[in-house]
């Protein structure tokens, strides 16, 4: 289980989908209702597909009464997914924004297989949108110097966030808005929870836990259908950013004052937490062709690799590493090793300069900043073999085995993500 206290947590990879229906339509069966009147002033196309309001739930128990409410949409990108890499950092509410069934399908069983507790248990939920409902994007103005492209990746975000805003209103007392290109720090959610509650008498709209765009800003969920029907009806025209820095314009700015005395007062509804609790690691931006090097200054240096004095030993590997991530560095003790998705039958070999007696062995996958890339069906082979369970492989070895020449591990299925070695632990025999 990811979390220590899951009666506390809601994961629900959500579609932003809220239901609207008028007192003549029949409500299907087991579902609930997001009573937004004006929804087909801002959005008419809805009209000609009533069904296009009601949410596909791929996964889920239907979990409310939650403290807080993590909401993570999610597309298809064109190079890289970190999706697996973000749940595994923590637990969130994702929203699945693709009406490709066939993608839809693919996420629901990437997150079924690698988060099957999870599911199980309600905490988290996997919903998608109707094929209905997205506008024609093609009838979009280009404004503020903005790309075709781009005019339609920031409307469709607009829709994405107010709907899983409204999906997640009456499931907890909180909620957060993430991405599915973070990863967060150790201890959030308890940070997070007493911030919020210890600051909870004050008059504020929301509270970040993080300086980059719209990752960690948590809101009631009281406030959440007024902000949403404000992105709503100005989806066509800005950025989700800006349209929520209007909320707070519009709330407490004074026309006849100057710029300076709404800053203040636009301070007064955002408080800032720090250090930030959440860090953008995503490179590929979910806007094809764009690549994002977005760092969270406040985030703070983590401890990214554990160093080990392992006795010497030939590294070879048919994994191909990433960047400056080998496998020699990482076994010398000086960064991690990080290889691009294993495949099956690929392998890792240490061979030993001199044979050695070892009582046994760890290799630790994953760390803090890509706890996702872990390995999965893999052995480390000394008679007899152990596995990774849950990216950590472990185990000691007999005697009669003494001394040993070599250790590898062996991948034996394809991979859906790549995989980290963080640390590597060769344990000596007193002898």
């Amino acid at each position: 289980m990811l979390c220590a206290n899951c009666a506390n947590y809601n994961i629900t990879c959500l579609y932003p989908f809220f239901f609207v229906f008028t007192e003549t339509e029949k409500q299907p069966t087991g579902l609930k209702t997001f009573l937004q009147p004006n929804i087909y002033i801002f959005m008419p196309h809805l009209r000609h597909h009533p069904g296009s309001l009601v949410p596909n739930v791929v996964l889920g128990q239907g979990r409310r009464g939650v403290s807080m409410v993590l909401g993570i949409p999610t597309v298809k990108r064109d190079k890289q997914s970190y999706l697996v890499n973000t749940l595994s950092s923590l637990p969130v509410s994702l929203s699945v924004f693709q009406t490709n069934l066939d993608y839809v399908n693919s996420v629901a069983e990437t997150i079924m297989k690698n988060f099957p507790k999870e599911v199980q248990s309600g905490l988290l939920e996997v919903v998608s949108p109707s094929q209905y409902y997205y506008p024609d994007f093609a009838s979009l103005k280009e404004t503020f110097g903005d790309s075709k492209e781009r005019v339609k990746w920031r409307t469709k975000q607009n829709l994405d966030f107010s709907f899983l805003m409204l999906y997640a209103q009456d499931k907890g007392t909180f909620y957060v808005q993430l991405e599915d290109d973070v990863v967060a720090k150790s201890g959030y959610y308890d940070e997070m929870k007493a911030y919020a509650t210890n600051e909870d008498s004050k008059p504020w709209l929301y509270l970040e836990f993080s300086q980059l765009g719209f990752i960690g800003k948590l809101f009631r969920t009281r406030d959440l259908p007024m902000i949403a029907e404000f992105f709503l009806m100005f989806h066509r025209d800005k950025p989700i950013d800006w349209l929520l820095d209007h909320i707070l314009w519009v709330k407490v700015c004074n026309p006849e004052k100057d710029d300076k005395h709404c800053t203040k007062q636009k301070a007064l509804l955002k408080q800032r937490y720090k250090p930030s609790l959440f860090q953008h690691v995503g490179l590929h931006s979910s806007l094809p062709g764009k690549l994002q090097h977005l760092k969270d200054k406040d985030f703070g240096k983590q401890t990214l690799y554990k160093a080990h004095n392992n006795p010497p030993a030939e590294v070879s590997s048919t994994l191909k590493h990433y960047q400056t991530h080998s496998l020699k560095s990482a076994y010398e003790g000086r960064d991690f090793f990080w290889a691009i998705t294993p495949l099956q039958g690929d392998y890792i070999l240490f061979n030993f300069s001199q044979p050695v007696y070892t009582s046994g062995y760890l290799f630790r996958s994953g760390n803090i900043e890509t706890n996702g890339d872990k390995f999965f069906n893999t052995t480390v082979e000394v008679l007899p073999s152990s596995e990774f369970v849950n990216g950590l492989a472990e185990g000691t070895i007999e005697a009669a085995l003494q001394p040993v020449s070599a250790l590898r591990l062996v991948v034996h299925s394809d991979s859906d993500v790549w995989a980290l070695l963080s640390e590597f632990l060769i344990l000596k025999m007193n002898l």
